[in-house]
Formats: C-alpha cells, sequence, structure tokens
C-alpha cells in the first residue's frame, strides 16, 4: 500500500473520529445541560439575546462562564443545542452555567452594532452605554435572575470574544472573577487584524468585512442573514493584483455598503476614530483575576496579546494578571492539539498542556475555590528548543540586548562592521510585489506565520543577511527592533524584516514526508512584520521622504520566544512588499486609499551598513 493512500486511511480515520467525538458530545449537552433563551435588556432598554446553558444536577451551585460574541450563539431555539460547550470538553464535563450572548446590534440582540465600540469616559444617564455596561448589565441580571448560582461569574474569548473578554474589566462587576482575553482584539490600527503599523493587512480586511460588514437590518439568524462576498478569481495574488488598487477593490464590489471600509478610506493616520477604540488605556483598576492567551504564529492577534498582558501590568502593578503564550496559529490552543504548526513539528501536545494545566484550572480555582492555581507571571512555550518556560515577568528580565548587524555580502554577525560606504541596492516594484507564500491559494493561510523562506531569498527585491552557523544555542525572547538606515528614490515606501531560523544542510527530513519536504537548508520565519514608511517618525503626521536622503527607518516586531539551535543559522530578511498580505505602496506620497493604478511606479532602494550608518535588528537574548 502507497503512502497516499496510508494517509488517506488516516485522514478519513481522523474525520470519522472527529465526528464520532462531535456526536458524543452533542449528546453529553442534552443529556447534562437545560437550555434556556433570554432577551436580558441592558440600562438603555436594548435586550441582547442570550442562550444559557444550564447543569442538570442541582445538588450543587455553578459559576457563569460567559462568552460575548459578533459571530452568533446558534444553533436558535430552546430545543437546539450546542455540539459542545466551552473552549474544549473538558470544560463542559467541568460542569459550568454556560452564557452565550449575542452582541449588541449582532443577529438576534437588539441595537445597533459598532466595531471595536468605544469606551464611554465619565458615564452619565441610562444611554450612556458600551461593551464594559453591557457586559456589567449582563452578569446582574444573570446573578439575579438565573437560580443554582454561586454568584460567581468569568468570561472568555478568543479574538473578537477576546476583544469583549477585555472590556469587561473596566468597572467590572463585583461577581467577576475570572477574565481570560485569548488573541484579543486590541489595537485595529498599529498590529491586529487590518492594519499594522499604519499598513493595510489587505486580505483580512477585504475577505472579513465582506461577509461580517454586510449591514443587518434587524435581529435575524445566521440563516437568513446576509451572505460573504464571493471570489471570482480563485488566486488571491492574482484577484487582488489584477484589481488595481484598493480604491478599485471597493468602488468594484463594496461601493458604500460596508461601513467599516468606508470608515478605513476615511482615517488613513491615527487619528481620533482609532485612537478612541483602544481598550488599553482605560484598563485600570482592574480587580477580578485574569490570564491572557496567546500564539505566537497568529496571524490575525499576535499583537494583542502581548499589548494587552503589558496594558494591565503597566497600570495595575498589584493586579493579577497572568501570560500564557505558544506557538499556536489563532485559537490553535483549543482548535488543535498544539504538536505542529505548518511544516515545525514542537515535539509535545501543547495545546493539551495548556487546557489541563492553566484553562481549566484558572476558572474551577477563582469560580469554584477548587484546587490551586499556581501558574507562573509568564507560561511560555519555547520553539526551536520546544520546551515550556516560567518567567517572573514579560518580557524577561534575565536577558543581554544585543545588536545583529547588516554587513556587506549577505553577513549578519553581531559585531559592528568596519567599512565605510557601504549599502546594498535594488528595485522594488509594486506592480510585481514580493508574495507572502509560495504557493497559489484562494485565502490568507496561517501557516505563512511559520513558512519556510527560501522563495523569497531567491528574490532580488529582498535582500538577506546571515550569521555563520552558530557555535551554540542562542534563545531569544521579548521584542525584537528593526533599526534600518535606508534611502529611497520615491517618497514612500514600505519596509518588511523578517527574523528566520536557518535549519543546517544534514537537518534530518520528517518520516513519514508525504510533502517530501527538504529540511536541509529550511529557512523557517520566526517573526516578521511590515512598516508604512511615511509613519517612521508620527502615525499622525506622515512625512514623505526625500529621494536620495539617508533616513532612519525603525520599529518594533511582535515579541518572539525561539531558540536558534547549535549549527543553525540567523537569518534577517528585507523587502518592500508582502503582498497580498499587506496593500501595495505606490512609493510616492499620497493617501493611498486614493491611489489608482497608474500611481504605482518602480523604486530602487538602499540599505546602508558601514560603520557610519549601521542597520541592525536588536534583540534580547536569555541568559
Amino acid at each position: 500500500m502507497n503512502l497516499q493512500r496510508i494517509f488517506g486511511l488516516l485522514f478519513c480515520l481522523f474525520i470519522s473520529n472527529e465526528l464520532l467525538a462531535q456526536q458524543t458530545d452533542s449528546a453529553y449537552v442534552r443529556e447534562n445541560y437545560t437550555k434556556i433563551e433570554r432577551q436580558i435588556p441592558m440600562r438603555d432598554g436594548v435586550k441582547l439575546f442570550t442562550s444559557i446553558y444550564i447543569p442538570k444536577n442541582q445538588s450543587k451551585k455553578y459559576p457563569f462562564l460567559i462568552n460575548r460574541t459578533p459571530y452568533t450563539v446558534a444553533p436558535y431555539g430552546e430545543d437546539k443545542y450546542k455540539l459542545s460547550l466551552g473552549n474544549f470538553p473538558a470544560m463542559m464535563r467541568e460542569g459550568f452555567i454556560f452564557v452565550y450572548q449575542d452582541v449588541r446590534g449582532r443577529w438576534m440582540s437588539e441595537g445597533t452594532f459598532a466595531d471595536i465600540r468605544p469606551q464611554v469616559v465619565g458615564k452619565k444617564g441610562k444611554t450612556a452605554i458600551d461593551e464594559s455596561t453591557d457586559t456589567y448589565d449582563t452578569i446582574d441580571w444573570l446573578v439575579k435572575n438565573v437560580k443554582g448560582n454561586n454568584g460567581n461569574a468569568g468570561i472568555y474569548g478568543i479574538s473578537y470574544p477576546g476583544f469583549y473578554s477585555t472590556t469587561s474589566l473596566p468597572n467590572a462587576h463585583p461577581a467577576l472573577k475570572a477574565v481570560s482575553p485569548q488573541a484579543p482584539v486590541t489595537d485595529w490600527y498599529l498590529g491586529d487584524d487590518f492594519h499594522h503599523r499604519g499598513t493595510l493587512f489587505l486580505m483580512d480586511a477585504f475577505s472579513f468585512m465582506g461577509s461580517f460588514g454586510v449591514p443587518r437590518p434587524k435581529p435575524i439568524t445566521p440563516d437568513k442573514g446576509p451572505k460573504g462576498f464571493q471570489f471570482p478569481i480563485q488566486d488571491n495574488y492574482r484577484f487582488y493584483l489584477e484589481a488595481g488598487s484598493v480604491k478599485n477593490l471597493k468602488d468594484r464590489y463594496f461601493a458604500d455598503s460596508i461601513k467599516f471600509w468606508n470608515d478605513l478610506f476615511k482615517h488613513p493616520n491615527l487619528d481620533t476614530f482609532w485612537k478612541s477604540r483602544l481598550i488599553t488605556p482605560h484598563l485600570t483598576n482592574v480587580k477580578p483575576a485574569v490570564m491572557v492567551v496567546g500564539g505566537f504564529f497568529d496571524a490575525e492577534d499576535a499583537y494583542g496579546t502581548f499589548a494587552t498582558y503589558k496594558a494591565i501590568e503597566k497600570k495595575n502593578p498589584g493586579a493579577n494578571n497572568i501570560l500564557v503564550a505558544g506557538p499556536w496559529f489563532h485559537g490553535g490552543w483549543v482548535r488543535s492539539d498544539g504538536s505542529f504548526l505548518g511544516d515545525i513539528n514542537f515535539g509535545k501536545t501543547t495545546s493539551i498542556d495548556y487546557q489541563q494545566e492553566y484553562e481549566l484550572p484558572f476558572f474551577k480555582h477563582y469560580l469554584k475555590g477548587d484546587g490551586d492555581f499556581n501558574a507562573s507571571e509568564a507560561n511560555i512555550f519555547v520553539t526551536g528548543s520546544n520546551e515550556w518556560k516560567k518567567f517572573n515577568t514579560w518580557p524577561p528580565q534575565d536577558v543581554e540586548t544585543k545588536n545583529l548587524y547588516l554587513q556587506p555580502n549577505g553577513k549578519l554577525a553581531f559585531e559592528k562592521v568596519g567599512r565605510t560606504d557601504s549599502w546594498d541596492e535594488y528595485v522594488s516594484d509594486p506592480n510585481n510585489p514580493v508574495p507572502y507564500q509560495d504557493v497559489i491559494q484562494a485565502k490568507r493561510t496561517r501557516e505563512y506565520m511559520i513558512d519556510d523562506q527560501r522563495f523569497a531569498a531567491r528574490r532580488p527585491d529582498v535582500k538577506t543577511y546571515q550569521t555563520d552557523a552558530l557555535t551554540e544555542d542562542i534563545t531569544l525572547t521579548g521584542p525584537v527592533l528593526a533599526n534600518l538606515v535606508v534611502s529611497t528614490t520615491g517618497t514612500d515606501a514600505d519596509y518588511v524584516v523578517k527574523l528566520i531560523d536557518v535549519y543546517p544542510e544534514d537537518a534530518p527530513n520528517p518520516i513519514p514526508n508525504p510533502k517530501n519536504l527538504i529540511m536541509g537548508g529550511y529557512e523557517m520565519l520566526v517573526r516578521g512584520e511590515i512598516m508604512r514608511g511615511k509613519y517612521r517618525n508620527s502615525f499622525e503626521k506622515p512625512e514623505a521622504f526625500v529621494p536620495g536622503a539617508i533616513t532612519k527607518v525603525n520599529y518594533p516586531l511582535p515579541d518572539v520566544a525561539h531558540t536558534f539551535k547549535k549549527g543553525h543559522k540567523i537569518m534577517i530578511q528585507i523587502q518592500n512588499s508582502w503582498f497580498p498580505l499587506a496593500d501595495r505602496n505606490p512609493q510616492k506620497f499620497m493617501d493611498i486609499y486614493q491611489a489608482e493604478p497608474q500611481d504605482f511606479q518602480k523604486a530602487t532602494h538602499k540599505i546602508y551598513h558601514d560603520v557610519h550608518n549601521s542597520s541592525f535588528i536588536t534583540v534580547s537574548v536569555l541568559k
């Protein structure tokens, strides 16, 4: 029997087991929970549709475990049950009063929806509502109206529901004892989902808003609701390139029908529209226990995980606030066993570790008073060495800050180069942008966050720098800072910096190897980030580049936790497009949302690496 047939049979077995597990869980929910549906009134009179699953065993009282979501609490009807409750089956079997709520203005809830609704400061009167007041009013109603509760409530959620988890913290209800924002949407301008450092993340914004952003005229169930956008081309690189510009996409497919897409066009800079939607400035006087969770390889909200944790730490020195971060894609800590991502195997079922050691004990302890929960301040899975590490702070304090200097001839070293007048020169053409992955795809994959970068290194418009083979392990933890010295013949430019782990040439291939991977020389992406150059000094006030002038472009990449093993190499790649992940920069100073196809022009770029103008990457090396 050939390998392809073996893997086909294994896949069928996996699917069969998954379906059996779902059927088993569905039966468990029906046999052990009673479902009720209620329209819970908010202080302004708007009612929010809420599904409540109450344990049938009434021999003891239970805490509430709440999930507030814009993605529907389906199925609707008190005789129709979810297949499972909570983030994973062990939570369901532990026993909580599970509460699912359509947030204001979504699906069967009344009111008007607002994306990442701004907080109201100095609330006065019943009409001064935000997500914090809606959460407070929900908990207050539940505690007073659902029998058999023990007076405690917890909130959890991944992604957008992670945002709603975070918003429960300001002026929290006294019954709220434990909150877990997981991959929380936090900053849609600097690093989550739709913008990175002022750059529009084109694929995610367009595909998401093409369905999620379609207006809902009245409370409605998903089967009767608006339908998502249907792509006419199944090659995402071609679809977005042939559109010609972001403006063309809007004019051709959305017109003025998608409110948030219109907002993007109205607010290209970091103005009050974006600042008002930041929840982090409001995370003061935090009283519930908090466990922030996220993945280092989360394509959507890696930024929000660390930004939320750090904001709570900074504003609440005495708060009970911890961090758990692993080698996961978006929600991978409950949507997979966490043993691998893409081509990279982590050697452990990291998601099972998390569920058993962190999430379930966290809620049991703080909501039921059951068991000890002795997690460290920062509980981090370090890839490369593939081990869980516990730290007293995040970023860790026991580190040495070092600079990795770009050098001539594609070299990278911790020592500064001694030459003068040294640079690399190349041409970037936005009409032939660097792809973010090396395959034809209809949708953006989650694996790009960790994928092999050898395809990019072959392009003349990607500059590559690497160390010699390492003589000992080097573990990087915490922030990575790009410090570039550049020039361009244009008046604007994007800069993409990628931190990469280069495997030795004798690295063994996996066994079995159905994808025919060649791991010798594999270039694993550890972290990548883009910066729109015109925002290099201010996101509020963009500045043109002076053609030919030597200019500094400095910016942070999201945090990392990775060991570069002995015999491996550290690589840095620099490029000026990352398409269609990020929208194209026309390489001239303008409002890119108004760019026409003819505005996109070639530019010649220089990256400097000499004694006077040193480009380098700052990293924190764990001692």
